[in-house]
């Protein structure tokens, strides 16, 4: 297991970053072991110079006086600090190359939901761009989404606002410590999006919401995500950053055209016109892509007439949302002959959903 004191305090040593920081644990199994470890033995890890060797050994005092107050101010505070080895640390983003060492977070949504869509946009959103936010995150209730956006002016605020206003939980990433709120006029939106949602920062206490500070909050708000959508952007600006990091990371990214004439469609129907990003025009369309039912129709009553191996098979792909044939083979103990009628008469009373690579997903959602 590892220390949150031992991980937290190689954060705060100058020079060591995420990836360094990761590398550095891989090889030496632990963050503690690492600042135990003499300089000569950080030198044999591939990148680690004379330099950052001896800020390690140099700051590593400070760090762990640093790393402490970290921790009392986040116990005091209700922030929970999660690092990448942690249960509740998001999977999406641990998958990433680049994902932060360590978050702080402070909320009540699940930052590992069934599904997760990140909204992005301009900071100088038109109505046209308003309006799309608005109706993309009213449809998404639908699809029991969590919206995830970055905080700023803009689109961003809608998409946090319409997610407080229908329900949804909504995550904040932020460019700056939790000590704080950035812009100062979105502190009563925050208040209320931690009743359901929350605000997560790879930045401790202490950190100000400066210029360079949000592309590098950016990654997050891409890797967290199943999809990211920009609503509404220019050729320059963060939200293209948002969905270049996006892209790299080889997941889904969607866009909603716009005027041709107008500098705030511009990034958006470039993405498009460039195969980077599918055109949607409604909630339908995104939803269709990612292969998501609507909760509505999947908590639909089964009917009681199954029995025998439809019942067996169908309480399968239930329990685990989606098999492929060899693991049902496996699980229900039935030849594969047989198990293309049983699954044929499953999908005619629509119970099942055929899926590429002959895999199969009930279109009925557990309760658990």
């Amino acid at each position: 297991m590892h220390s949150l004191v031992d991980e937290l305090a190689l954060t705060f040593i100058p020079g060591v970053g995420d990836i360094t920081q990761r590398n550095l644990i891989r090889h030496f199994g632990s963050a503690r072991a690492v600042i135990d470890s003499s300089a000569g033995m950080l030198q044999e890890v591939n990148g680690i110079g004379k330099k950052i060797a001896a800020q390690i050994l140099e700051g590593k005092a400070k760090a762990y006086e640093r790393a402490e107050e970290e921790i009392a101010f986040a116990k005091k505070h209700q922030i929970r600090i999660l690092c990448r080895d942690d249960d509740d640390y998001p999977y999406r983003l641990k998958e990433c190359y680049d994902a932060p060492a360590v978050l702080y977070y402070r909320g009540k949504a699940d930052l590992n939901a069934s599904r997760m869509v990140s909204v992005v946009g301009t900071r100088h959103a038109t109505g046209y761009g308003r309006g799309l936010c608005e109706r993309l995150v009213e449809e998404l209730v639908a699809y029991g989404v969590t919206v995830v956006s970055g905080m700023a002016y803009g689109i961003d605020t809608f998409a946090h606002k319409s997610s407080v206003q229908q329900g949804l939980p909504t995550i904040g990433v932020m460019g700056h410590g939790l000590d704080q709120i950035y812009p100062a006029q979105n502190r009563n939106l925050a208040v209320t999006m931690l009743q359901n949602g929350g605000l997560l920062s790879e930045f401790p206490s202490g950190t100000t919401p400066e210029r360079t500070n949000f592309p590098q909050r950016n990654r997050i708000i891409a890797g967290m995500a199943d999809v990211t959508v920009v609503v509404e952007a220019a050729v320059r600006g963060g939200a293209l950053i948002t969905a270049e990091i996006a892209n790299n990371y080889n997941r889904d990214v969607c866009a909603f055209p716009g005027n041709v004439h107008l500098p705030f469609s511009s990034g958006c129907n470039l993405l498009i016109k460039s195969h980077r990003a599918n055109l949607i025009t409604s909630a339908k369309d995104l939803a269709y892509l990612m292969d998501w039912q609507p909760w509505e129709e999947a908590t639909e009553p089964v009917p009681l007439a199954l029995a025998g191996n439809d019942k067996l098979l169908h309480d399968l792909l239930v329990d685990h949302e989606q098999l492929g044939i060899d693991d049902i083979a496996a699980l229900s103990g039935l030849p594969q002959s047989k198990l293309a009628i049983h699954l044929l008469e499953l999908e005619m009373k629509g119970l099942v959903i055929t899926m590429p690579g002959k895999v199969f997903r009930s279109t009925h959602r557990t309760s658990k």
